[in-house]
């Protein structure tokens, strides 16, 4: 069994739907990129701080002992290290003493020793911490090739007031890294969560901002198949007819009635497809003026009734706020509809019609076969005609009632055959002054 062909999307839904792509595109590229800078600055936050907090550390340490350092008798004594909270656990601290011409010499040791540091790098920040006589930092490695951190802060020889070694403190660069690894991971997870909901709500919002777009090009593409539904038939018409008449010499008097219909038909679609128009564009749709409604209902029967249709109409003078054009149009398919749908069986060429006007309300009786009321909203749809129509009149009207606060309904006429009731605003409607006067008037044809 095959299967069903899908329909192909437009070029013009094609060119909306990438471009609606590419805002979602942008703004999740514009959200990464401000979350990427952002986690960049967190972490490298972070990480100085964490440095800072380790140095403060291990400053606080190395002066603490270089505090517990002094000399009597021109000796160096360091019993007051063995039971201080600095020297013990980390950072480990070291504590050396200058010699004369030779290297510093490490004269205590920390009871915490975690890390295997060369002595010849000890030195080097002793001697150099030494020689400035201030807090001086260095990196290094141990010996297995980790690194670590070393600070060396210089101590003075009491008697002399020289510098006679240095206290160095030994840190640990793995010290905090877990909760640094705890703090990217979270803003990696968070980071992709958030580009996540960026990115859904990048294709909402897009979604949002091109529904305009997306409403004018359906009004566009319901224009067009309405015009192409709607003028196939009265051009092919007119072509046969032209055609006919062509092969037939003399013969294109008989054709020109044809011909003409035809015409007539293509300028009511014209109208029809300008009316569909203004009301799909929701731009001053509808013009309300005072308008007796009873004469402009006699107008368009009369024009119906040139059409060789036997059409009896009963008016009241009725005068209501309404737009003229848009009503005209109304009025004319529901007798279009009458004429096409309503004809008696025993009279299949002509279509016996009632046309009544109470107050605001426009009735349009035939004598055909009738219409189910609740099949009114599927007849009201395009292109549901059951009959010859396009089925687009009945939707016209029922669009142009609710552009008039009004409603298009259905229901059985007594003694066979279907009223279709045109109802305008109620509220905006007014009557004349010879409520009660009532013209009837007959034309058969």
């Amino acid at each position: 069994m095959a299967e069903p062909v899908r329909p192909r999307r437009s070029p013009a839904r094609r060119r909306l739907h990438r471009l609606r792509l590419r805002l979602t595109a942008a703004y999740t590229l514009i959200t990464v990129a401000g979350l990427a800078c952002l986690s960049w600055l967190v972490i490298r936050t972070d990480d100085r701080a964490r440095l800072d907090a380790e140095y403060d550390e291990m400053r606080r340490r190395a002066s603490v002992a270089a505090s517990l350092v002094y000399y009597e008798d021109g000796r160096i004594r360091l019993d007051g290290l063995d039971d201080d909270e600095a020297t013990s656990g980390t950072p480990q601290v070291l504590v050396l003493e200058g010699r004369p011409g030779g290297d510093p010499a490490t004269v205590f040791r920390g009871r915490t020793a975690q890390f295997a540091v060369r002595d010849t790098a000890i030195r080097a920040v002793t001697r150099t911490a030494m020689d400035e006589e201030e807090p001086v930092r260095a990196g290094a490695r141990d010996r297995t090739g980790e690194p670590v951190r070393l600070l060396a802060v210089p101590f003075y020889d009491d008697a002399t007031d020289e510098v006679a070694g240095a206290a160095v403190a030994i840190g640990d660069p793995a010290r905090g890294a877990a909760e640094h690894r705890s703090l990217v991971l979270s803003l990696v997870v968070g980071a992709g969560a958030l580009t996540a909901l960026a990115a859904l709500t990048g294709h909402v919002l897009s979604g949002r901002s091109m529904r305009p777009a997306w409403e004018a090009l359906e009004q566009q593409e319901r224009l067009l198949a309405d015009a192409a539904h709607e003028l196939r038939t009265p051009v092919a018409v007119m072509r046969g007819s032209v055609e006919v008449a062509a092969a037939a010499p003399g013969g294109l008097e008989a054709h020109l009635p044809r011909i003409r219909r035809a015409a007539d038909r293509m300028a009511d679609v014209v109208e029809n497809l300008l009316a569909r128009g203004r009301l799909e564009a929701a731009v001053d749709v509808v013009r309300a003026e005072p308008l007796r409604l009873d004469q402009l209902v006699e107008e368009v029967c009369a024009e119906v009734a040139e059409g060789g249709h036997g059409v009896e109409w009963r008016l009241e003078e009725s005068v209501v706020d309404a737009d003229a054009a848009l009503v005209r149009v109304a009025v004319r398919n529901l007798l279009d509809n009458a004429v096409r749908h309503g004809r008696a069986s025993g009279a299949p060429e002509r279509a016996g019609l009632l046309v009544t006007v109470r107050g605001p309300e426009v009735w349009v009786a035939d004598r055909g076969p009738g219409v189910d009321p609740a099949r009114l909203p599927e007849l009201a749809e395009r292109f549901s005609s059951p009959g010859g129509g396009t089925g687009i009149g009945l939707s016209l009207v029922r669009r142009i009632a609710q552009a008039h606060r009004g409603s298009l309904t259905v229901r059985a006429r007594p003694g066979g055959g279907a009223e279709f009731v045109l109802r305008l605003a109620p509220d905006r409607s007014r009557r004349g002054r010879g409520r009660g006067t009532a013209r009837t008037l007959t034309i058969r044809s």
